[in-house]
């Protein structure tokens, strides 16, 4: 593709992609299809952000990162290199993400929600598990997650045991559920959120678009205001992912 002037550029969003994760059959073929999405985007796209959970399983020590995911790395290190501004904001799976990927990659980690301009507009970008009601037991666990000191003392542990403890919790977190009661929790979550975004959009009428991802549901929503909530989908089953363009904020889905 040659790029001229008149070359629209845009802002790219996805989420939840769980690279590594037990629980995807083939995980190559999984990687392979965000790899050939990053480089059918790499030469329209301006920005590119990454909602969390990307990886199902991260943890950097100081001088040691995990294993795996190398083709999906170099990709996201081309991306960059061919000037796409690459923002990452970490999940509940990839919470652990630290400098590594600032330093090799040249992206920006970004933790907890974020209100930013992109393309002269003013969004509201989260995972979307620090925002809206969460139980007193996933805060808790959230907080831990983010504590240096639980940090400290979990990377105490070595890695054979603290990669099998949480790649087998998210198995089990999965397979544990039916589909209905899985349905059920994303339509609640999806009202947290609307709820959250109307709360926020009353104090800060800037902002015009919300993005979310986590509870692996794609859908827009057009608040009372006229903004849009856009929740990202993900790349385990529904392959979603949304642009905008400096006007139109729009979800798409991938053919598979």
């Amino acid at each position: 593709m040659i790029l001229t002037d008149k070359t629209v550029k845009k802002a790219y969003f996805i989420s939840d992609a769980h690279l590594g994760a037990r629980y995807i059959d083939d995980k190559r073929a999984h990687e392979e299809k965000l790899v050939q999405f990053l480089d059918s985007i790499k030469d329209d796209a301006a920005e590119l952000y990454l909602l969390g959970d990307i990886l199902d399983y991260w943890y950097e020590y100081k001088n040691v990162v995990p294993r795996g995911h190398i083709r999906f790395l170099g990709k996201l290190a081309e991306v960059a290199d061919a000037g796409v501004k690459i923002y990452w904001f970490t999940g509940n799976h990839d919470v652990w993400l630290f400098d590594y990927l600032s330093k090799e990659v040249g992206l920006t980690v970004i933790k907890g929600h974020t209100q930013m301009e992109i393309m002269g507009r003013q969004f509201l970008l989260s995972h979307g598990d620090d925002v809206g009601y969460q139980k007193p037991m996933y805060r808790f666990t959230r907080w831990c997650f983010y504590n240096r000191v639980c940090q400290w003392l979990y990377a105490s542990i070595h890695p054979r045991w603290t990669y099998g403890i949480a790649t087998g919790w998210s198995q089990h977190n999965r397979v544990t559920r039916s589909k209905e009661e899985e349905d059920k929790i994303k339509e609640v979550c999806c009202q947290r959120l609307e709820t959250f975004s109307k709360e926020y959009s009353a104090q800060h009428p800037e902002v015009r678009h919300y993005i979310y991802g986590h509870i692996h549901l794609a859908r827009q929503l057009t608040l009372d205001g006229g903004q849009t909530m856009t929740i990202l989908g993900d790349w385990i089953e529904q392959y979603t992912y949304a642009t905008f363009d400096g006007d139109n904020m729009e979800l798409h889905k991938i053919d598979v």
